[in-house]
């Protein structure tokens, strides 16, 4: 294993042995792997991708000229290449996106190998299990010993501490803008973790990391599908696609257990296509031939409450998550801890201590109204979760305020707009992040789904300000899409804006002129 420490070098015979023929590989030491011609430096090796919308190629000559020592090029590209000018080794790899995870892997000793990793995948939910896991594994005995686990994904990365409930992830990082990383940097990053002493991983499974290789070589144990509804199809195409690409995690040969939601349609799928060698956990909200399932189920504005019944025993489950969803979410990430030797009666003791994930059913502030909600939901199916999660504790009006993300998916837009209709008194469209496409042409395919009032106010600043001012105090405010991100994409143009920092404006001068609060809410 190498050491992040200091740089190392490693013989490029090592990193491709048996991509290309082994009797041209030139003595050369590498010192570093990257796909990013940005990026490279002296000693580097650097992996010239054939990308959707451009290609590595290009940059072979910018790469060399920074200290690159080797260039591996695909064997499709089109871009003319005169090794004459080249100084460097080049050489062509069939299929070179599929083994940049091995490549990266072998350069960074195949940390995986030496790490427990859980991949969830899903539509929704990804991000919150992956970080209640890390959480909850950092409070529990594992087999009798405490264990230092970590998480990869949307947000970032980082170690979970179980000293620090105010700030569960210790040197927290992001430094990509995918759920799943690159695939280099994803190996890189799991070889940190490993030099800080982390032992087991929760690693967010994207379906474009599926489909793009990233994290073809890693070594993962435990499989965990947490739901599908549509997204993405303007990547996949169809949800027939979209679909394959998730369950394509289960066909890893590492895995050895899969926890799958068996209300899910596409999880039921998976379930009769999964091997025979695979460790089979499922769970359910409540039916009783899962695994796990759930009685005596309480939601309310405090949190959720419950029997869980698993194949450790049974036992009440308390939590101050809120929501349907989060209690499937719970069960998913207990049945894992379970699996890998945590005790039931430890994991529902720590339940309760679990802290909720940034961006995802938060709660702006606890003392100022009305009471302001954000979330990432940025689907359909997570739209409704959200507003049907909130709507039995409204005493008010239910508002929301939402747009879609320009250049993906456009059905889903309409649907979204439906949605928002159906559950929300008041709905104030906005932009997320509209990149390159016209907001007024997104706007009008929401509206396309809306019987009702509807307010439009593009810039999403005033629109949460105008919202949560014009919002009696007994009204509650889901701001949705965005959730965690601190930053807003217009056309080429990446801006710092973070919707909780506005609300927390908004509800600071709404306070000004206010009287005393209306009982009700969420708290």
């Amino acid at each position: 294993m190498m050491s992040l420490a200091k740089k190392c070098y490693l013989p490029l015979s090592h990193l491709i042995q048996g991509l290309v023929d082994e009797d041209q590989i030139p003595q050369v030491k590498v010192s570093g792997v990257t796909i990013d011609s940005r990026a490279v430096k002296a000693g580097d090796c650097f992996i010239a991708l054939k990308g959707a919308v451009t290609d590595g190629a290009h940059y072979i000559q910018q790469a060399v000229a920074d200290g690159a020592v080797v260039i591996l090029v695909d064997q499709a590209t089109k871009v003319p290449i005169n090794l004459a000018d080249i100084s460097v080794p080049v050489f062509s790899v069939e299929n070179l996106t599929q083994w940049v995870s091995q490549i990266a892997g072998r350069f960074y000793g195949d940390p995986s190998h030496q790490l427990n990793i859980a991949a969830f995948t899903g539509t929704n939910g990804k991000t919150t299990c992956s970080q209640l896991y890390a959480q909850l594994m950092s409070k529990v005995l594992v087999k009798d010993t405490s264990v230092k686990p970590a998480y990869i994904g949307t947000t970032g990365f980082g170690m979970a501490e179980s000293k620090a409930v105010d700030a569960v992830f210790e040197h927290k990082q992001s430094d990509h803008q995918l759920t799943t990383p690159d695939a280099v940097s994803t190996q890189r990053i799991l070889a940190e973790l490993l030099s800080n002493g982390s032992e087991y991983v929760a690693l967010e499974a994207s379906s474009h990391s599926l489909v793009q290789h990233r994290i073809q070589s890693l070594q993962i144990d435990t499989g965990v599908f947490t739901n599908l509804s549509r997204d993405h199809l303007d990547y996949h195409q169809t949800i027939e696609n979209y679909a394959a690409a998730k369950s394509s995690l289960f066909e890893m040969p590492s895995i050895k257990t899969a926890v799958i939601n068996k209300d899910d349609a596409v999880g039921a799928q998976i379930i009769k296509q999964l091997r025979s060698d695979i460790s089979l956990l499922t769970f359910s909200l409540d039916n009783t031939s899962a695994d796990l399932y759930c009685s005596d189920i309480t939601l309310s504005a405090i949190g959720i409450e419950a029997t869980i019944n698993t194949p450790w025993g049974s036992g009440k489950l308390k939590s101050n998550l809120l929501g349907q969803f989060n209690l499937s979410n719970l069960l998913a990430i207990i049945a894992v801890a379970c699996s890998q030797g945590a005790v039931l009666d430890d994991c529902l003791k720590v339940v309760p201590e679990l802290l909720a994930v940034s961006g995802r059913m938060e709660l702006v502030s606890a003392h100022m109204h009305p009471q302001v909600v954000v979330d990432y939901a940025h689907t359909p199916d997570a739209l409704e979760k959200a507003l049907q999660a909130l709507k039995p504790y409204c005493n008010g009006r239910l508002w929301v305020i939402f747009g879609c993300g320009g250049n993906r998916d456009n059905g889903k837009r309409e649907q979204m707009g439906k949605i928002a209709d159906q559950y929300a008194d008041r709905v104030v469209i906005t932009n997320d992040n509209p990149r390159f496409e016209a907001p007024e042409k997104i706007v009008k395919q929401i509206l396309e789904g809306i019987d009702g009032e509807t307010d439009v106010e593009l810039d999403r600043r005033r629109a949460i300000a105008t919202s949560i001012i014009q919002a009696e105090k007994q009204d509650i405010v889901l701001i949705a899409g965005k959730g965690h991100e601190n930053y807003q994409i217009l056309g080429s143009s990446r801006i710092a804006f973070s919707d909780q920092e506005e609300a927390l404006a908004a509800l600071e001068t709404a306070q000004l002129n206010s009287s005393p609060s209306i009982e009700g809410g969420i708290l």
